[in-house]
């Protein structure tokens, strides 16, 4: 669970009025990439949290294409910066998305307004969906045309064309203000004002999207920021990306190279703390395959004197600023024996 379930569950048994917190602890779920039940449903104990806000009217639950910004964002845009899936030959442009969208007979306005994937028709989104199928088996992503429909969450009582409609954009708007240390932003948002703090915190995830932007263009401008071993890619963060961003640029990457399928690691220096912080992500099929992240940042920052852990698909580490080189190569290793089917960490003794 999230710490946002487990808050739920605590604020729940002290009084069953609390109840009205439920969609909040469903976004905390979907920030903490917890949507890995079939068709990307919240299972296990989310599941009595979604019935809990389903019940009082406060969420909907819709089986819909699952992008990013499907209530803010033009059809078009929504496509070109498509990462999960990646979309090879649509994602990063803009102009193949539309030629796409033109393909498949979907208008991008009605009138002057843009239209979001909220806007389509059954009709239209039964032949977006069929056509973007299409084109991922073309290209042999058997595994990324089963990430295009699942569950989507609604919080009814938001606003349409904003991003706390979508509790996964919601999840983002929240987690910029984390990463760009303005906290309370968040908390007074989960709180209720839609005024002042909903507008800031708006001017903040944009902020934080034009510096995902920043540090992608950074890391693709020179081949030795981002090398690839044997196992794995490694992001050469170090002192020019912001420690707080390197995870979201680590799942981006990571999504943006199916073809090898290799993990990416990323790291950016902490000087006040002396360590490098260091955050792997991979993607479903490369943990198919027998590889988990969250053993693989445990024992190898453990191995020198750093710390680490996580899901199979995310995990997160911090070693000595002198001893990069030699987690990466720990790290490659790691990943080696899973992928040959050894057991290693709390396997070993197995």
């Amino acid at each position: 669970m999230s710490g946002a379930g487990v808050t739920y569950f605590a604020a729940k048994a002290i009084s069953e009025e609390n109840v009205d917190l439920s969609a909040i602890a469903l976004v905390g779920a979907l920030g903490d990439m917890q949507d890995k039940f079939e068709q990307k449903k919240l299972g296990g104990l989310n599941a009595l949290i979604v019935a809990d806000a389903v019940g009082a009217g406060l969420v909907r639950v819709e089986k819909d294409l699952t992008f990013f910004g499907r209530e803010t964002r033009p059809i078009h845009k929504t496509l070109a910066s498509s990462t999960s899936p990646f979309i090879p030959g649509i994602s990063g442009d803009e102009g193949a998305s539309v030629a796409f969208l033109d393909s498949v007979g979907i208008k991008l306005k009605e009138g002057e307004k843009w239209r979001a994937l909220r806007d389509l028709s059954e009709d239209e989104k039964k032949r977006l969906s069929t056509g973007l199928a299409e084109h991922l088996l073309s290209r042999g992503l058997h595994l990324e045309v089963g990430n295009l429909i699942g569950a989507v969450y609604v919080l009814v009582h938001e606003e349409s064309w904003t991003p706390l409609r979508d509790a996964r954009e919601f999840s983002v708007l929240l987690n910029s203000t984390g990463r760009l240390d303005r906290p309370s932003l968040g908390v007074a948002v989960c709180m209720g004002d839609r005024g002042a703090a909903l507008e800031e915190a708006n001017r903040v995830l944009e902020d934080y999207r034009k510096d995902i932007n920043k540090y992608l263009s950074w890391v693709m401008e020179k081949p030795e920021r981002m090398r690839e071993f044997e196992n794995v890619y490694v992001v050469y963060g170090e002192s020019a990306v912001n420690e707080k961003i390197i995870g979201t640029i680590a799942s981006i990457l990571a999504y943006s190279l199916p073809v090898s399928e290799k993990p990416i690691l990323a790291f950016a220096h902490v000087p006040n703390e002396g360590v490098a912080k260091f955050s792997a992500r991979t993607t479903e099929s490369t943990v198919q395959k027998g590889v988990n992240l969250g053993e693989v940042m445990r024992l190898g920052s453990e191995m020198l004197g750093g710390k680490g852990g996580g899901h199979n698909i995310a995990a997160g580490g911090q070693v000595p600023l002198d001893k990069v080189e030699d987690f990466i190569k720990a790290a490659n290793e790691l990943v080696a024996k899973q992928l040959r089917g050894e057991k290693v960490g709390s396997n070993d003794n197995a």
